[in-house]
């Protein structure tokens, strides 16, 4: 794998504040993700044979490929959701410093 797929975003969401507060906090100290982003937003879907729609924090976050696993489990562990999104998103191109601070700030977890 070239250094530039060594990284991904994965995206999540949660449904209140306090969870989105809990599974950041919960990924960053444990340095399994270098930055995270929030943003409310609204959701619409099929659930159980309903549409619903909610508003909800969606979570940007970034890490290498090679944690994924240990990000899913963190935020399956810490999230309230029957059925979390949890998706992997491949970072095909990045500006190298900005990559090499995404590698520096997730080592510990080699």
């Amino acid at each position: 794998m070239s250094k530039q797929h060594e990284y991904c975003i994965v995206l999540s969401t949660a449904g209140t504040q306090q969870n989105r507060d809990e599974i950041v906090k919960g990924l960053l100290e444990s340095k399994l993700a270098a930055c995270i982003q929030t943003m409310p937003i609204e959701s619409h879907y099929v659930w159980k044979g309903e549409v619903c729609s909610d508003n909800e924090w969606l979570m940007v976050i970034k890490t290498r490929r090679d944690l994924y696993a240990l990000v899913e489990d963190k935020i399956k562990n810490l999230h309230e959701y029957e059925v979390a999104q949890i998706v992997q998103v491949p970072i095909v191109e990045g500006f190298n410093p900005y990559l090499e601070w995404l590698r520096q700030s997730t080592l510990s977890c080699q």
